[in-house]
């Protein structure tokens, strides 16, 4: 008996993945084989045999993943907002533009993007160096269909976790309760001492767009990662309609905890993912 085939296992997918051979997409719960030498999967339709694909198969090595550069399309934007404000001055000030644009500070609406893609890129940096079999990242993925993107998609033992690091320094992240016993209970997350509750928000739809993305047996987390912010010396991190708010410090901990999900589903979700959730 073929080694290799002695070793491949007829199975139920619990993930959706890609035949080997034929390139055939198999959903979710699909019988398949699963090649335990090569980590992959192949239809029932291409045989026993991992070494005898049909005459009209091709086998290529799977595609790299591209897992994207973190905060690209915010760095993209401040650039775009820069250099048209820069270009418009110039031309105005054809004598006396180059010294103007060198003196000036840019407005709050450009240096958000700045200040955004800086938080973005120093977390990525971090969670870059923690990439391995049991762990997978996706940075700055589009969602399909509109012009807003998820910062962070990270694939680890304990299921997919949505990240979306805030660079607000020196401002403390809080929980506001509102109501009670009388009144409707209100959550609130207060920043430096201002409602920014829509920041929640934005999570829970992106966390739902990946959960409906990897079907509801994969768990999926939503996490606001604040960057140099003003966090007390005790505690500090909270939970707020589901999503957690704490520091780059608190969650890696976390993201490398053990889980259910073992290093072949971690990858394959990794793979699906990036496809339904491409570079931005």
């Amino acid at each position: 008996m073929d080694t290799e085939a002695a070793q491949d296992k007829l199975m139920r997918l619990r993930y959706a993945g890609t035949c080997r051979l034929c390139a055939e997409e198999l959903p979710a719960k699909t019988e398949a084989i699963w090649e335990r030498a090569t980590k992959t999967v192949r239809c029932v339709a291409c045989g026993p045999s991992a070494t005898e694909p049909p005459d009209s198969a091709v086998v290529a090595e799977p595609e790299p993943v591209d897992s994207g550069t973190a905060g690209a399309s915010a760095r993209r934007e401040y650039e775009r907002r820069k250099a048209k404000r820069d270009d418009a001055t110039r031309a105005k000030h054809p004598k006396l533009g180059g010294l103007i644009v060198a003196l000036r500070d840019d407005p709050q609406s450009t240096k958000s993007w700045d200040t955004g893609a800086k938080g973005e890129e120093r977390f990525g940096g971090a969670i870059d160096k923690r990439v391995g079999e049991r762990l997978r990242v996706l940075h700055d993925r589009r969602i399909p269909g509109t012009r807003a993107n998820i910062d962070h998609i990270v694939v680890v033992s304990s299921g997919v976790w949505v990240v979306d690091p805030k660079r607000y320094v020196d401002k403390r992240p809080e929980l506001k309760v509102e109501g009670g016993i009388l009144r409707p209970r209100v959550e609130k997350l207060v920043v430096g001492g201002r409602d920014s509750t829509k920041l929640v928000q934005g999570v829970l739809k992106q966390v739902d767009l990946v959960r409906s993305a990897v079907g509801p047996e994969v768990p999926v987390r939503g996490v606001l990662c604040f960057i140099e912010a003003d966090w007390p010396l005790f505690g500090g991190d909270f939970m707020i309609s589901g999503i957690d708010v704490m520091w780059p410090k608190k969650l890696y901990p976390l993201l490398e905890a053990d889980g259910p999900v073992n290093p072949d589903s971690i990858e394959s979700l990794h793979r699906s993912l990036a496809t339904a959730f491409p570079p931005a």
